[in-house]
């Protein structure tokens, strides 16, 4: 795979792309949910993933018709995730990408829509890894206005690199990072869990990091 036009700088989201946090995420609300007699699948959690923590919230409160508020259900949410959090593991293929990025040269960010207090919980046994990244934005940033589809996180992340956002490729997992890639002028490649399918919501699809190699991402000049 190559991108139509080779980036300079790539930009990680973090979740189900860098660290496999995502089953998590599910275990912990279907928890939650199940006291209602509810069920927390891929038809919900499809529209949720990506998205600011209390729009996810408040999305799925609605869709399950929860009999409780969006602010409660994040809390609950918070104390199970605390415990889970730490043993988050690799996504296959991701450390040795970021670490072949490093080593050609090619400046690296993260952009995730979680807190500052989940990031650390998650990256805890990855430090060294997480050294690599030139910058990172959470979704806690003061100067973070709007959450994805908006472009500001992936926008924020370019600043911080001091890079012009159309040399910039982003790696996603959800249909709303694409779109906020896309709206901030970048190029996007899509890394889908395998419930979503490969559905071509962005130009270039792959099954797992590991098929992607420096070149196919990056050229020689920035």
């Amino acid at each position: 795979m190559r991108l139509p036009r080779p980036a300079a700088y790539v930009i990680f989201d973090m979740d189900g792309v860098l660290l496999d946090t995502e089953p998590f995420y599910t275990e912990v609300t279907q928890q939650i949910v199940a006291r209602f007699g509810k069920t927390y699948d891929w038809s919900v959690k499809s529209q949720l993933i990506g998205r600011p923590e209390l729009e996810s919230a408040r999305r799925l409160v609605e869709a399950l018709e929860l009999p409780i508020t969006p602010e409660e259900y994040l809390a609950e949410r918070k104390l199970g995730l605390a415990r889970l959090m730490p043993g988050a593991q690799a996504m296959p293929g991701a450390r040795e990408l970021v670490e072949r990025l490093h080593a050609h040269g090619a400046p690296v960010a993260v952009a995730t829509s979680s807190t500052s207090r989940l990031y650390a919980l998650k990256t805890e046994r990855h430090a060294d890894w997480f050294r690599l990244f030139s910058a990172v934005v959470r979704g806690d940033d003061p100067r973070l206005a709007r959450g994805k589809p908006a472009p500001d996180i992936f926008l924020l992340a370019a600043s911080d690199l001091r890079a012009d956002p159309a040399r910039c490729v982003v790696i996603e997992d959800s249909p709303v990072g694409v779109e906020a890639a896309h709206a901030a002028g970048m190029q996007a490649v899509a890394v889908p869990h395998a419930e979503m399918g490969r559905t071509p919501f962005a130009a270039a699809v792959v099954g797992s990091l590991a098929e992607l190699a420096p070149e196919d991402l990056v050229g020689d000049s920035r």
